[in-house]
């Protein structure tokens, strides 16, 4: 079967949420047997294993690496779309769950489309950062206690019943880019170059593709009608010693980002700025490279 899109995971240790993913694009993508591509990097809690174990039953194709230097999840997105083989990538992370359609409301968009689009779908997520409001441009959030917030607690059935009727009531279009996965042409994604590895492990590699993909003239759509539903921060913030734990930040985390804080200013000349809609703007510096070797970055 001719497929047209590759759902693409970079995970690390997140195994009780990579299994929710991938169920949730088994249950709820329009083309749910569409190619599940997984990179898994550096994992010790049994993701190796249960790849292994699964791979046939559910369809999946895997890529597992233990590497002194990680690549990161900006790295292990390049190596997915470097192993996909269809026209389009839905770039998803090991703490989401997909809504019903997500998939097909987001292919919608390319049907009349030519220029270089990158879709996302808006973001449903627990309220477990002291400030989260109640919206913000392409994210709504929740209580924490409205569908669960942890992988042994999380109420799809009923998330999917409330995803589809506010999809349905709903046809809102935002200027932006999701930094925790998006949608787009894998040529696209090739042509930018993918994610920086300068930023690995995490953090801020998603702010400088998408200044990079601006400069660049590409567009950007993050749309109502296609809703995932976002853990937030197991990847990152609440894992290793910091496992759901919401009042803490994982050792990991906090390097990275004061690391790639220090190397996005080298790179650019200062901090980003972020619009009315809350997407980072672009950076006009000439002595930036826009387009990476994309080859060198897998």
């Amino acid at each position: 079967m001719n497929h047209k899109i590759t759902t693409c995971i970079s995970t690390n240790n997140n195994l009780d949420y990579l299994k929710l993913a991938v169920h949730s694009v088994r249950r709820n993508a329009y083309y749910n047997d569409q190619p599940i591509i997984i990179y898994a990097e550096n994992c010790t809690d049994g993701t190796d294993e249960w790849l292994s174990e699964n791979a046939k039953s559910l369809g999946l194709r895997y890529l597992i690496e233990h590497n002194t230097q990680p690549k990161g999840i900006g790295g292990g997105m390049n190596n997915c779309v470097h192993l996909a083989d269809t026209e389009f990538v839905n770039i998803i992370h090991s703490d989401m769950w997909i809504a019903p359609n997500q998939d097909l409301e987001l292919l919608k968009l390319y049907d009349d489309n030519t220029e270089k689009l990158i879709a996302s779908s808006f973001r449903v997520q627990p309220k477990i950062f002291p400030n989260d409001p109640d919206y913000r441009p392409g994210t709504v959030f929740v209580p924490i206690d409205e569908f669960g917030a942890y992988y042994d607690n999380f109420d799809f059935d009923n998330f999917d019943e409330w995803a589809v009727a506010l999809s349905e009531a709903n046809d809102v279009t935002v200027r932006k880019g999701g930094g925790a996965g998006f949608f787009c042409r894998r040529q696209d994604y090739i042509d930018i170059g993918g994610n920086d590895p300068l930023f690995a492990p995490a953090s801020w590699e998603d702010m400088d593709l998408f200044i990079r993909m601006q400069l660049e003239g590409y567009e950007f759509k993050m749309i109502s009608k296609s809703l995932v539903w976002h853990f937030s921060a197991r990847g990152s913030h609440f894992r290793d010693e910091a496992k759901d734990d919401f009042g803490n930040k994982s050792q990991r985390q906090q390097k990275a980002e004061n690391d790639n804080v220090q190397k996005f200013i080298a790179k650019w000349g200062r901090l980003p700025e972020h619009d009315e809609q809350t997407f980072v703007k672009p950076i006009d510096n000439k002595n930036v490279s826009t387009r990476l070797d994309f080859l060198k970055n897998i």
